[in-house]
Formats: structure tokens, sequence, C-alpha cells
């Protein structure tokens, strides 16, 4: 297949597969050392280069060129609706926050879409780092006043337990087992898994064709659950991090990656002709919430918070700015209730 078709054809799975599931749904910040990021919740900040066609023409042209709109971005997260004084002595989550003067969060700097630090500025950006920056200016009238201590899939629950942060925003899928130790708000966004394979791969077409087919995905997330029950006959390995997994599918050693398709569509953007989906998004849908300690009175209010933004035209925005303009998607999807 010609560069120029095959890269036609990425950008095509793109669009009609984020069509489909309708991608479903800082400056002065500062970064926490943590540890390291794995899981459903982050991927690497860029893939292993195994295809000439990464550097190519096409390439150059493609989705990865487009950046963010940085200055679109602070706009509207430094003017954001602020909490009354009422509302927050209302919580004594959004009051503890209100008095230490800086939101802790758990979450990622590596995550294309949802939170990308731009070593430039030193500002992250993306739909997550969106949602958490117009939370701090919620609470605290200033939007680049937050903390940012990177998690991954085993260190998710206890940087809440152990208060280390306040909530945890990391494309983190609300589960039954996850809360029984924390609690979540939202969902703020859904998604479901996605079936990654190197360009050109015409034996996985689909679920339906991994029988008998080496898979990676992630340990600690959804990810081996939903391969147990969709495709059993599968040979499961699971990897610690996103980048040991595409570097297992890059190097052969693998034949697809499973994972949340909103995490797939974000190696794609990155690494235009290098990857394509096989066949549509599968599984149940997989809602992202907030984490936040068990049993807190921070659930209403970040839910409160979100309610407001998504009637105030503030998430579709973010959305447009952080995932549909940089996926060549126009159709803004609904967001998910609140409180299911």
């Amino acid at each position: 297949m010609r560069k120029k078709d095959l890269f036609k054809r990425v950008v095509a799975s793109i669009a009609v597969s984020a069509l489909v599931l309708g991608l479903t749904a800082c400056g002065e910040g500062k970064v926490q050392s943590g540890a390291a990021e794995s899981s459903e919740t982050t991927e690497t900040a860029s893939a292993p280069e195994s295809s000439s066609e990464a550097t190519s023409q096409d390439a150059e042209e493609a989705l990865a060129s487009t950046p963010i709109d940085k200055d679109a971005f602070d706009k509207l997260v430094s003017s954001g609706i602020v909490a009354t004084d009422d509302e927050i002595a209302a919580s004594k989550w959004a009051t503890k926050v209100k008095e230490q003067g800086v939101l802790k969060i758990g979450g990622t700097r590596t995550s294309f879409l949802f939170g990308q630090l731009d070593e430039t500025d030193d500002h992250i950006r993306g739909f997550d780092a969106g949602l958490y920056q117009l939370l701090a200016n919620y609470i605290l009238g200033d939007a680049s006043k937050y903390e940012i201590t990177q998690v991954d899939s085993s260190t998710r629950e206890s940087v809440l337990q152990s208060e280390q942060v306040d909530a945890v925003f990391a494309t983190y899928s609300i589960t039954d087992k996850r809360k029984e130790v924390i609690s979540f708000a939202g969902p703020y966004y859904t998604s479901k898994q996605g079936i990654l394979v190197k360009a050109g791969n015409t034996e996985v077409t689909g679920v339906d064709s991994l029988k008998g087919k080496t898979v990676a995905t992630q340990a600690g997330s959804t990810g081996p659950a939903i391969l147990e029950e969709f495709a059993p006959e599968a040979d499961v390995q699971e990897f610690e991090t996103d980048q040991e997994a595409l570097a297992a599918l890059s190097q052969g050693r693998v034949d697809a990656y499973v994972t949340d398709y909103t995490l797939n569509l974000s190696t794609l953007v990155k690494n235009p002709g290098v990857y394509e989906l096989a066949g549509e998004s599968f599984g149940p849908e997989d809602n992202y919430g907030i984490g936040l300690p068990l049993d807190s009175d921070g659930v209403k209010f970040v839910n409160d918070f979100l309610s407001k933004i998504e009637k105030d035209g503030t998430w579709e925005k973010l959305w447009k700015i952080s995932l549909g303009d940089r996926t060549n998607v126009d159709s803004v999807p609904a967001a998910p209730t609140i409180g299911e």
C-alpha cells in the first residue's frame, strides 16, 4: 500500500471511529514527583519510532501537526466560573482545598489529548487538565493554583487514601471495585475499548479476529477483564506501561494492543501512519470519573461544578479545543449524565 493511501486510511479510521463513538463521552501549576505513569489512564509522550512513514511528508501534514490552541485553552480555563463563599463553606472537601491554597491533583502530564506538558512554557493542557484547572479556578479563583502528582493504576487509590492528593483526574474508569475504597464524581466522559494494530495489518479486523492472536493490554486497567469476556481465546499479555505495550506492538511481539479507545486515538494522532484502529470499539461503556476520598462530600461539590460547566457551554468548548479540533471531528458528543 502506498504511503499516501495508508495515511488516508489512518485519518479516515480516526474520523469515522471517533464519530461512531462520539468521542463519548496552566502555567504556574507545580508538578510533584510520583510513581511512573501507566495503565488505562496514561500514555507516553511519544511512541517507539518503528516506521519511516512517521517522518514522511504525509506525516508532517497529519493530525499530529495540529497542536492544541494554547491561547484558546488558557483563556477558557482562566475565565471559568468561581464558587461563592457559601458554596465552598458547605463542603468540607472544598473548604480544605481553599484553606491550603492549592488543589492537589493526581494525574498525568504525558497524555497527549488529556493532559500533556508543554515544555516550552511549562503548561499542562488537554481535556482532563482543563477540567482540574477549571476546578482550581472555581475554588481558588486562579486556574494555576494546582499541584500534580503523577499516578498509575497501582497508586491512584493510595494517593487518595493517604490524602496526598485531593482528587484524581486521569481518564479514571468508574468501577464497583474501585468504589469500595474511593468515591467518584461524574462521570464526565465516556469511552470503550479500541484495538490498535500496526499500519497495514490485515489479519486483525475487530474483536472477533483476536482469537489465537497475542494481544497486549495494561495491567491494572479494565482491559484484561474485558478481553477475558470478549476475546477469551486471545493470548493476553499484560504490560505495566503504555510505552511497553506500544513497544511490543511496534516490534511485532504482539499482534494488537487493546486499551481505552480514547488513548488509542491519542496514539494515532501522535504517530500518523504508524498505527491504525482495527474494527469498531467494543465492550461496555467506560465512564471516566474524578476520584475523591471515600465518602467525601467533595462528590456533591464537584458534581455541582460539572453540571455548571456543562450548562454554560464550557464543557463543550473544552472538548472542541482539546479533542474535536485536534482530531477533525466537528460533532460534539453529549456529555454523560452526572451521577449515573
